[in-house]
């Protein structure tokens, strides 16, 4: 269909009609009673009553067609490793992990948790849990014992999947200190540790828990598990995110629903084709690589490449080698990482064959506008930006090639996808916004579409109240992003109306990062705020009040302290959450009741306007922000 104004229209007015038809792009054991139950707003169950199971859909029924053919490649610069797997041997290696973890006593809802590097073994272990029915949870390797613990807490898993060690830039991070560290901070205990031996760092082992997943593969090597149905709202995983509160948010994603948006996704957003290879530079710790490195390209009946290293390593061309290589005719990757590339010699973009290659797309965070002109004129190839969420799964914002003939427009993620109820709403009024170029809050009329969380895990209350109950007067889904509608119907995203921030594509919890700085014996208050940067989208940065101010004004002694802090932070979240910088004052800006002007201080950080002060209770407490930001700048 060329015409997507009526394509949309029908997937938001005949939405049960709509996705019957795409329901049909997956494998049901069952077919579903209904479509959608939508009579308990804002939850919504997708196909209740049918039957089918993720793993079949991504690895078994491409075995008839494609046994053959490439599934996984993976490819890691950092110990300069290749190995490729068909579909046929990604098969057998996930019934073997399934055995393994079986062995173990994992069983169909139980949870297992996933913190590892980009390695094989890692896919295996996700398709593994969704064949058994068990529910994984992904936690980023870059995360500390302190971030890693509040998972385990809040996930209690059965069993947890991790390795010796990850890489970057050729230094091995060692992950099992970490992981034990986390264990013993976490009032729940997992009953089976299954460890990959990379041979990278020491693996000390504790008896009658941890277990190598080497010996134990050769126990199951024709091992054959067979998939085990689940209905469609079944829970596939969970997926932290960052709130503003300090406990993460597991998202809840169900299976039938997810498995046929992706199905969907990969023909009318990203025109990949069975056969073909897609390649997503993201890690399995986020929701990209969730759905557009496992889930989405195998659906698909594509090969998906699986990198682990730097884009720059052994030099800025690495990543166009391998499209050149393996024939990449779909590649997804974020805006900080072509900012990195803009720093590489451009002779490099044009070094490889990249004929196979028919677009690139970005998404994580906002793409500006040079960038996505650089990066669009070194390649040769149309850059598609695209605009969603953990919390979606898939896209939210943009140009949908497969069914539209519309033109990207640099700067903007595109239009409302199909499914997608979009407004623009009033933050103080909840009225929608109907003009053009009119900034509101980019928020989705209920039910949010297949695919989407269906649920905060173990926490109904919370999601109603996080994401529903945001804008005053209605029950609509917030994104808690700003963002503006040209008159073409192009949306723009302007940033957070929260205070989650947007680190290289990593969402981050400033309320996390203060919690962590505030641990520090001499610190009596902080407040820390995303301030935009050009390399990586935002950085966080950290004014803090302290105890002891007698170090105030001795550069050498403030140094130190705010090396100690980012210490601190390294341990209990992870250099990812690290401030760019932590300045020293005497006292925070807040309002007469005593709210932190977060807004404001983040207005001075970006030399923008701060807006109205009114409420300000004490002025010179911003004046000393805006002097330490003016001493840095000049």
């Amino acid at each position: 269909m060329s015409n997507y104004a009526e394509f949309y229209r029908r997937s938001i007015e005949e939405r049960d009609v709509f996705w019957a038809e795409e329901a049909r792009r997956i494998d049901w054991h069952r077919p579903p009673d209904v479509i959608c139950d939508y009579s308990n707003p804002p939850f919504a169950r997708w196909f209740p009553g049918g039957q089918t199971n993720l793993c079949h859909n991504a690895v078994d029924r491409h075995l008839a067609q494609r046994a053959g053919q490439n599934a996984l490649i993976w490819v890691s610069t950092e110990t300069d490793q290749e190995r490729v797997y068909s579909f046929a041997e990604l098969h057998a290696e996930v019934q073997r992990m399934a055995a393994v973890l079986q062995s173990l006593g994992v069983q169909k809802g139980d949870r297992v948790l996933i913190y590892m590097p980009m390695i094989p073994e890692a896919a295996f272990a996700m398709l593994a849990c969704v064949r058994i029915g068990a529910i994984h949870s992904v936690v980023f390797g870059g995360f500390a014992s302190g971030a890693l613990a509040s998972r385990i807490e809040d996930a209690e898993p059965r069993v947890i999947v991790s390795a010796d060690a990850g890489s970057r830039g050729g230094k091995a991070i060692a992950y099992k200190p970490l992981l034990d560290e986390a264990i013993a901070q976490s009032t729940h205990k997992p009953e089976s540790v299954l460890l990959v031996d990379r041979g990278l760092a020491p693996l000390p082992l504790v008896e009658g828990r941890d277990r190598l997943w080497a010996p134990l593969r050769e126990q199951h090597l024709h091992a054959q598990v067979p998939c085990v149905w689940v209905d469609a709202t079944h829970p596939s995983y969970t997926l932290y995110t960052s709130g503003t509160t300090g406990k993460p948010k597991g998202v809840q994603r169900d299976t039938g629903g997810y498995a046929f948006a992706l199905a969907a996704s990969m023909e009318y957003i990203y025109c990949g084709k069975p056969g073909e290879t897609y390649f997503s530079t993201s890690d399995i710790g986020w929701v990209v690589g969730h759905s557009y490195i496992i889930y989405g390209p195998l659906i698909a009946g594509m090969a998906t490449i699986m990198y682990e290293g730097l884009p720059i390593r052994p030099d800025g061309g690495i990543w166009w080698s391998l499209v050149e290589k393996y024939k990449v005719t779909v590649m997804f990757s974020a805006p900080t990482a072509i900012r990195v590339l803009k720093k590489q010699d451009p002779a490099l973009l044009k070094k490889y064959d990249l004929s196979s290659l028919r677009a690139l797309f970005l998404a994580g965070e906002p793409l500006d506008e040079p960038t996505a002109q650089w990066i669009s004129e070194g390649l040769g190839k149309p850059i598609i930006d695209n605009y969603w969420q953990t919390e979606t799964g898939w896209p939210i914002l943009a140009i949908c090639k497969g069914v539209d003939e519309a033109a990207p427009k640099f700067g903007s993620p595109g239009k409302p996808v199909y499914g997608y109820n979009v407004k623009l709403l009033d933050d103080q009024t909840g009225a929608e916004l109907t003009g053009a170029n009119q900034k509101g809050v980019v928020a989705i009329e209920g039910p949010l579409p297949p695919g989407c969380m269906q649920t905060v895990w173990r926490d109904d209350a919370r999601f109603v109240n996080t994401y529903w109950k945001s804008v005053p007067g209605r029950m609509v889904y917030s994104t808690f992003d700003w963002g503006i509608r040209d008159e073409d119907g192009y949306y723009f995203i302007l940033g957070r109306t929260d205070d989650v921030i947007n680190v290289a594509g990593h969402r981050l919890g400033t309320r996390e990062i203060e919690e962590s700085i505030a641990g520090h014996p001499n610190v009596a208050e902080v407040a820390v705020v995303g301030v935009a940067d050009a390399l990586k989208g935002q950085v966080a940065m950290a004014f803090a009040v302290l105890k002891d101010a007698s170090c105030l004004g001795d550069t050498q002694a403030e140094l130190r302290l705010e090396g100690e802090i980012m210490k601190l932070v390294d341990r209990d979240l992870g250099a990812v959450a690290r401030p760019a910088r932590v300045r020293f004052v005497t006292v925070l800006p807040k309002t007469r009741s005593g709210k932190v002007l977060r807004r404001a201080i983040q207005a001075v950080c970006e030399s923008r306007d701060t807006g109205d002060l009114t409420t300000m209770d004490d002025p010179a407490a911003l004046q000393q922000i805006r002097d330490l930001v003016q001493t840095k700048n000049s």
